[in-house]
C-alpha cells in the first residue's frame, strides 16, 4: 500500500517537521510543493522529524503542475474546511495522494473550484477556523490506512504495567 502526503507552499517548519514524523511511521510518501516557507535544512524542521528523516521519501516540486504530471493516473484528495464531503465519506484506492495546504490560507480557491468532487473536509465545530496542518493529515492518512487494515502495520504490542504496591506485569 502506497499512500503520500503533498504539502502546497508549506509555511512552519515544526508542522512539516512532524508530518515527516508521520510518514516515517506509515510509510507515506511526502511531497513538498515550492515555494516553501523555511529552508530543507532548518534547524526546526530537523528537529521535529526527529531522527526519521531518513525513513521517509521526500520530494520536492516546482508546482503542483509538474507532480500532477509526474502522477496522471493516481487519485488525488483536496483537504479544506471549504469541502462538501468529510474525509470518511470516500472509499480510498491504495495508491493515492492527499493534498494539503498551507498554514495560513489553505489551498488555493482554483484548485478547489477544479477538483470539487475529490474534496474532503475533517469535521469540526462551526466557531473553530481549522485544525493544525500536521493533526489534520494523521487524521486523513489514519483514515486511509484503516480503511485498507493497516497492511504491514503492527496491530497488537504489548502494555507494561505496575501497580502501586510494585508489581510488574504485561498485558498482550
Amino acid at each position: 500500500m502506497s499512500v503520500h502526503i503533498v504539502l502546497i507552499e508549506p509555511e512552519i517548519p515544526q508542522n512539516t517537521g512532524n508530518i515527516a514524523r508521520t510518514c516515517a511511521a506509515t510509510g507515506a510518501g511526502l511531497h513538498l510543493v515550492k515555494p516553501l516557507g523555511f529552508s530543507i535544512d532548518d534547524r526546526h524542521l530537523k528537529r521535529a522529524g526527529l531522527d526519521y528523516w531518513d525513513k521517509v521519501l521526500v520530494s520536492v516540486s516546482e508546482s503542483f503542475g509538474e507532480l500532477r504530471q509526474k502522477y496522471p493516473d493516481h487519485a488525488f484528495y483536496y483537504a479544506s474546511t471549504k469541502a462538501a464531503r468529510t474525509y470518511t465519506e470516500i472509499e480510498y484506492p491504495e495508491d493515492c495522494f492527499l493534498v494539503f495546504g498551507k498554514e495560513t490560507s489553505g489551498l488555493p480557491e482554483s484548485l478547489l473550484d477544479a477538483n470539487r468532487e475529490y474534496c474532503i473536509r475533517i469535521p469540526m465545530r462551526p466557531d473553530i477556523r481549522s485544525l493544525n496542518l500536521s493533526n489534520s493529515v494523521a487524521v486523513v492518512l489514519y483514515e486511509v490506512l484503516r480503511q485498507h487494515g493497516f497492511k504491514g502495520f503492527e496491530l497488537r504490542g504489548k502494555m507494561e504495567w505496575s501497580d502501586p504496591i510494585g508489581k510488574q506485569g504485561q498485558i498482550g
